[in-house]
């Protein structure tokens, strides 16, 4: 156990392009907006968080496939970014194998939290982990790590049918070694208040929520959809946009609900 033990959060929900890997990078990046010193851990072997905050596939020279077979985080594997307080662990493809090589090892979806155990993290405030949009392997691992989850949600049909079985899962987790995992709350994304969908998707999931679901909603906004592309987050790449602020806002909900 590390003397200043970082707060743990996965960003995870089964279902791709629902907003995950850009919910994490720009989260990330607003904590480390205001002081916050954040480690990012792609655990995602498609690696868009990675190339999110600026790492390219072929200078990757350590990876969190790295991570997961030495269990430990060495200081050569981690990245500062070009944001300040902002960290980085990549992920390349070679990730998508871990699933097959962890399956012998009998401690397998607790090979993450033995490594964070295993390394000295006392520079960082926070760690996120962007999981893969499926309930692998990787993604256990993260949530049994982990000390809270963080859902996002696409603002569109069938959105909370998904979610039920993602829910099932954290009570699985808990039983498995994490009883003290908790839901930080659940995220609406790409909303867009014009359209009748979008509301209702908002009403169904505050009247079977509650209060896990975030006041803030990001909102379908073309800068972050345009940021990836130039390997930024969206918060760097228009300061000023609503995305941006949207971004911010939502830091400050969790930060509030950490305290």
């Amino acid at each position: 156990m590390q003397p200043n033990k970082p707060k743990i959060i996965a960003i995870a929900n089964q279902k791709g392009g629902v907003g995950k890997t850009t919910t994490t990078l720009n989260l990330a990046a607003a904590f480390a907006e205001v002081g916050h010193r954040v480690l990012v851990l792609d655990l995602d072997p498609q690696g868009n968080a990675s190339t999110g905050l600026g790492s390219l596939a072929d200078k990757r020279e350590f990876t969190t496939y790295d991570v997961l077979v030495g269990e430990v985080i060495e200081e050569c594997f981690v990245i500062q970014t070009e944001l300040k307080n902002l960290y980085l662990i990549p992920s390349t493809t070679d990730l998508s194998s871990a699933d097959i090589e962890l399956a012998s090892n009998k401690n397998r979806s607790k090979l993450l939290r033995t490594v964070l155990n295993n390394s000295d993290l006392s520079k960082y405030d926070y760690i996120f982990f962007d999981c893969p949009p499926s309930l692998n392997v990787l993604t256990v691992n993260a949530l049994i790590a982990a000390d809270s989850l963080i859902i996002p949600l696409q603002s569109e049909f069938f959105a909370l049918e998904g979610l039920s079985q993602l829910l099932m899962s954290v009570r699985e987790v808990r039983s498995l070694g994490n009883p003290s995992l908790r839901i930080e709350g659940i995220v609406l994304t790409m909303f867009d208040g014009r359209n009748r969908l979008s509301l209702q998707v908002e009403e169904d999931a505050r009247e079977n929520l509650g209060e896990l679901v975030f006041k803030t909603m990001i909102p379908r906004n073309v800068r972050i959809s345009e940021a990836p592309s130039f390997s930024m987050p969206v918060l760097s790449y228009d300061s000023r946009s609503k995305g941006a602020a949207a971004y911010r806002a939502l830091a400050e909900e969790v930060l509030l609900r950490q305290n």
